[in-house]
């Protein structure tokens, strides 16, 4: 029996909309499970130091190393809406929370990926129409 991929559609959707990370639904012999990978932000946690903590030469200032934004699905990489358009995001270009930055073709269905974090794009890391793995990082920024 095969899946009705409407029904898949509208759980992604669902999946998406209420920012659910895992969801598996079963139906007599059918499963369905939709995993959102990268899908969230990550938040910095506090961290805590000792009340007697000797006292210590400052660390030299390093460059921090460039936030990933990762393929939420496999699929295919598109870096624009279609071959005769202007690509979403250039190198150099900063992109906030929720800007497309890309589409990833799965299931002969389009999919618009939207930044989760802000920040400058430092490297595109995905040729165009290059198929992608799920988790696989897309753009690294910083």
């Amino acid at each position: 029996m095969a899946v009705d991929l409407r029904k898949v559609k509208k759980l992604i959707e669902l999946v998406e909309e209420h920012g659910i990370a895992e969801l598996e639904v079963a139906s007599g012999d059918e499963s369905v499970r939709i995993a959102m990978v990268g899908a969230t932000a990550v938040t910095p946690m506090a961290v805590s130091t000792p009340a007697v903590a000797p006292a210590a030469a400052p660390a030299p200032l390093a460059e921090a190393s460039p936030a990933v934004l990762p393929a939420p699905m496999a699929g295919t990489f598109y870096r624009a809406p279609h071959p005769d358009a202007a690509v979403f995001v250039e190198e150099g270009q900063q992109v906030d929370v929720g800007d497309v930055v890309c589409i990833i073709e799965s299931m002969k269905m389009m999919h618009e990926i939207r930044a989760t974090i802000a920040g400058t794009v430092a490297q595109i890391c995905v040729a165009n129409g290059t198929p992608v793995a799920t988790g696989e990082a897309l753009f690294k920024l910083s």
